[in-house]
C-alpha cells in the first residue's frame, strides 16, 4: 500500500446552516499503517445523510461535532484489505463509520457490522439494510407502534428513510399517506413504494389534501421534517395518535432557536403522544432489523431507489444538493 495515496474529504470551515461544497476540501495523505487490533478498509461506497448537517454544526447534537481539519464523518461500505484483528480477514465486506475517504485504518469499534448478505448489493448496507432501513424499522415499529388499519402519514416519503417507513407500515396492515416534493417524487411514492395516497407539499394545499385523504385523521405521523409540514399534520391527528420525531430537515437554523405554532394543544385534545429517538440507541438490536429487512427484500415486499454519484470529487457538494431535493433515492458516492 506504500505506493497508494489516500484521498480524504476534510471539514475546512464550520457552516452555520446547510454545509456547502466550499466548507470541505479534498486532500491527499499516505495510506495509514495498521496498529494492533486494526484493519485497513478500502471504501467502495460513501453514504450521504441528512444527519450530516447536524454532525458539522456547532449547535448541541447527539454526537460531538466533526472538528475543523478532520475527515468528514460518514458511514461507508468497503472491503478489508489488511487485518491485524482476529475477527476480520482480507476480503471481508464491512460497513461502519469510516469517513469520506478512500482508505480507513479502523478498530472494531468503528465497524457497525460485517456484511453477510452476499446475495444483496453491497450498496444496500448503507440504505435499506443499513442505517436508513434500520431507522425506519425501529422508529415505526418500536416508537410509532402501528396497528392494522391505522392511517400512517410520512414526510419526505420518497426519501431513504421515509420510503422504507411507508412500506413497513403497509406490511403492518396500515393505510399510508406520503408527503413529498414535486410530481416525480409523488409518483415515486405511489408507483414504486406503494403509498395509498401522496401529497405534493410544493403545489398542494396540505390542509385540504389531508382532509381529503385522512378523513378520520392521522393515527401515526412519522416526522422527518418538522416545520410547516408538521404544523399542518398536527392539526389532523386522530384521537390517540402517535408522532415519531425522526428529523427536522426543514428547519433552516437552530441559532437562534426558531419559534412557531405550538404542539401542546393538539397533543392534549387528541390525547396524542410525540416522541423522538436516536437510532444509535438501538445498536444492540441492529441484526434483528437487518434480518427482517433483508427477507422482505428477497420476498419482493420492500423496494428501494438509489442515487449514486461517481467519484469522491462529488462528496463536498453532496449534502447541499440532498437538501435541495436533487436526489432521486438513497444518495451514495461510489469511489471504486
Amino acid at each position: 500500500m506504500k505506493n497508494n495515496r489516500n484521498r480524504q474529504v476534510i471539514l475546512k470551515s464550520r457552516p452555520t446552516d446547510i454545509p456547502q461544497a466550499d466548507h470541505f476540501e479534498i486532500i491527499e495523505s499516505d495510506v495509514p499503517d495498521l496498529r494492533d487490533g486494526q484493519m485497513l478498509v478500502q471504501n467502495i461506497y460513501l453514504s450521504v445523510e441528512p444527519a450530516m448537517r447536524g454532525w458539522v454544526s456547532n449547535v448541541a447534537n447527539y454526537s460531538e461535532p466533526v472538528r475543523i481539519g478532520e475527515v468528514m464523518r460518514s458511514f461507508a461500505a468497503g472491503e478489508v484489505l489488511q487485518s491485524a484483528h482476529p475477527d476480520f480477514r482480507p476480503g471481508d465486506k464491512v460497513m461502519g463509520m469510516f469517513g469520506w475517504q478512500e482508505f480507513a485504518a479502523v478498530g472494531p469499534a468503528a465497524v457497525t457490522r460485517k456484511i453477510r448478505e452476499d446475495d444483496l448489493p453491497l450498496s444496500l448496507s448503507l440504505g435499506v439494510t443499513g442505517i436508513n432501513g434500520i431507522t425506519a424499522y425501529f422508529g415505526l415499529l418500536d416508537v410509532g407502534l402501528p396497528r392494522p388499519g391505522d392511517t400512517v402519514v410520512v414526510s419526505t416519503a420518497a426519501g431513504a428513510v421515509g420510503s422504507a417507513v411507508g412500506q413497513i407500515a403497509k406490511i403492518s396492515g396500515c393505510r399510508t399517506v406520503g408527503i413529498a416534493g414535486g410530481p416525480a417524487k409523488v409518483a415515486q411514492c405511489r408507483e414504486l413504494f406503494g403509498y395509498d395516497a401522496a401529497i405534493d407539499y410544493k403545489s398542494d394545499d396540505i390542509d385540504s389534501a389531508l382532509v381529503a385523504v385522512c378523513p378520520n385523521g392521522a393515527n401515526l405521523y412519522f416526522d422527518n421534517t418538522g416545520g410547516p409540514i408538521s404544523d399542518a399534520v398536527l392539526r389532523h391527528l386522530a384521537v390517540g395518535a402517535r408522532v415519531v420525531i425522526c428529523g427536522t430537515a426543514s428547519v433552516s437554523s437552530w441559532t437562534p432557536w426558531p419559534s412557531g405554532p405550538r404542539a401542546e394543544r393538539h397533543l392534549l385534545v387528541k390525547r396524542a403522544r410525540m416522541q423522538g429517538f436516536v437510532i444509535f440507541d438501538y445498536a444492540h438490536r441492529f441484526e434483528e432489523a437487518i434480518a427482517r429487512l433483508a427477507q422482505w427484500l428477497r420476498e419482493g415486499r420492500l423496494r428501494y431507489s438509489e442515487d449514486i454519484l461517481q467519484g469522491i470529487e462529488q462528496a463536498p457538494g453532496a449534502i447541499a444538493s440532498l437538501y435541495r431535493g436533487e436526489n432521486t433515492g438513497k444518495r451514495l458516492i461510489r469511489i471504486r
